[in-house]
């Protein structure tokens, strides 16, 4: 087979690629190795920012973002027992983040797909890409005991951070920057109407709390735990009570509990590798970058890699310059930093941290600093709803 842009990796930021240059008349395979239903079953966050749900309107799939998302105007950093508002849209000049899943995000993308016949392959085994650094790329598979080719102009690899396209870059072209978290998020899905209307973010002596949801009737709680914790030391009882004390009183009062559907603990870690482009490959989304979940810029950061590699491989195709494909990783890496370093200082200022008296002072210094100065305020809204791409 020939195509012009190779993509690994069937989740939104593969979709998302696929979906714009598709309607600008670019030709797309987009290779997955899990099944359709397994992608679609991962749970992952959905606080969405503007220009995240600005590229799904822009690209047609934004429909059921408007029909079920939530747009939500602000929200609360509890600390010290009280609850303080981060007016999102009063501090920003009017912007919003939406709340839509991001199960939901991709299977609009996966129909939007579907309506134009463009190819997906599921179940792909021993995915490797070939050439890279020349000039004719290719990448093979095994399926249904067959091994393919795929010839192709471009890969765009957007396989996570364990997929094959990052691995396949000399080690000798990559600088990797990592720090791992000494704790995680135990991560609780109920069908309960959330505790508030907005999120709450809670600092607590006993560590960490996040109060989200995915719709009216579906929330998302996170308790920050150890990370050699097991979920079976976490029955739903242990965790509701545990949310409880980490919460303001009002909140506590109104949690509605039920069985959970969905449970797991997951690592913290910030990781970027530099630079983003090899050749005729180009990482996009988790393939070149993590961050810690606090922030909720994971999926947006993945979506503003893709706003700039898109914009370049279509100067490409429709106007034969290639400044935007050179220019690419720079760009990418210029926004990454800033969501790097705005999710960890999130992560630093509200969890329980093994520090000494002097650090937990210095926190605690932080928080009340950012709840009595506008500026920082503002500084943290205009982070939280996304910086321009």
């Amino acid at each position: 087979m020939r195509t012009e842009v190779a993509i690994i990796g069937g989740g939104p930021a593969g979709l998302l690629l696929g979906q714009i240059l598709a309607r600008s008349g670019v030709a797309t395979v987009i290779l997955e190795a899990r099944s359709r239903e397994h992608v679609l079953g991962r749970i992952r966050a959905g606080v969405l920012e503007q220009g995240l749900t600005d590229m799904l309107l822009q690209s047609g799939v934004g429909a059921g973002m408007e029909r079920h998302g939530q747009a939500h105007e602000g929200f609360d950093i509890a600390f010290g027992g009280d609850r303080h508002r981060i007016d999102l849209v009063g501090l920003t000049g009017g912007k919003t983040v939406t709340v839509y899943g991001q199960t939901e995000v991709t299977r609009d993308l996966y129909e939007a797909r579907d309506a134009i016949g463009a190819p997906v392959f599921h179940d792909v085994e021993d995915t490797a890409i070939h050439g890279a650094d020349t000039r004719n790329p290719h990448v093979t598979w095994t399926s249904g005991g067959r091994v393919h080719r795929l010839d192709c102009d471009f890969v765009a690899g957007c396989d996570g951070f364990h997929g094959i396209s990052r691995q396949s870059i000399p080690a000798e072209r990559l600088t990797a920057y990592e720090r791992v978290y000494p704790f995680g998020w135990l991560g609780v899905l109920s069908r309960t109407p959330p505790v508030s209307a907005e999120l709450i973010y809670a600092s607590h002596a006993r560590g960490f709390a996040l109060c989200s949801q995915r719709n009216p009737a579906l929330s998302r709680y996170y308790v920050q735990c150890a990370l050699d914790e097991k979920l079976e030391e976490w029955p739903d009882d242990r965790f509701w009570e545990e949310l409880k004390r980490r919460l303001p009183e009002d909140a506590a009062a109104r949690l509605v509990t039920g069985p959970s559907i969905e449970k797991s603990i997951a690592p913290l870690r910030s990781f970027v590798a530099e630079p983003m482009r090899w050749g005729r490959l180009f990482l996009a989304g988790d393939a070149a970058h993590i961050v810690p979940p606090t922030g909720a810029k994971g999926l947006n950061l993945a979506a503003s890699d893709v706003h700039y590699l898109a914009e370049a491989m279509i100067a490409h195709y429709r106007e034969g310059t290639d400044a935007g494909l050179e220019a690419y990783s720079a760009r990418a890496l210029a926004r990454v930093w800033k969501a790097e370093r705005f999710s960890w200082w999130m992560t630093l200022l509200l969890h329980r941290l093994d520090m000494d008296s002097f650090g937990r002072r210095i926190q605690r210094a932080e928080l009340e600093y950012l709840f009595s100065s506008q500026a920082a305020m503002t500084a943290l809204a205009e982070n939280y709803v996304g910086l321009p791409f």
